[in-house]
């Protein structure tokens, strides 16, 4: 009720993967999360809190969906394309 009060948008995110995915590199694994706090991934290195981590890649694929949504038409990225991970803060060390 407070978003229809606000304003504003709700956009669904699927859960898969977004607390197994590195923010930094991409590399997918559910060896990145040895414990339920903590996030290391197995291919770069990158370090943070599991939750910190989950809400950056629920953010990304939110950024993502909203912006290929066209004309209320959900739009799928185009084939061969891949994600950048560009403005990742403290990324890769």
């Amino acid at each position: 009720y407070k978003l229809a009060w606000k304003g504003g948008w709700l956009v669904p995110v699927p859960p898969r993967n977004t607390s197994r995915t590195c923010p930094c590199c991409g590399h997918v694994s559910k060896d990145n999360r040895q414990t339920q706090a903590r996030f290391e991934c197995v291919e770069c290195g990158f370090e943070e809190n599991a939750d910190v981590v989950g809400a950056i890649n629920v953010l990304r694929a939110g950024h993502a969906r909203f912006a290929c949504e066209v004309s209320g038409a959900v739009m799928p990225p185009a084939a061969g394309t891949r994600r950048s991970y560009s403005g990742a803060a403290r990324c890769c060390p």
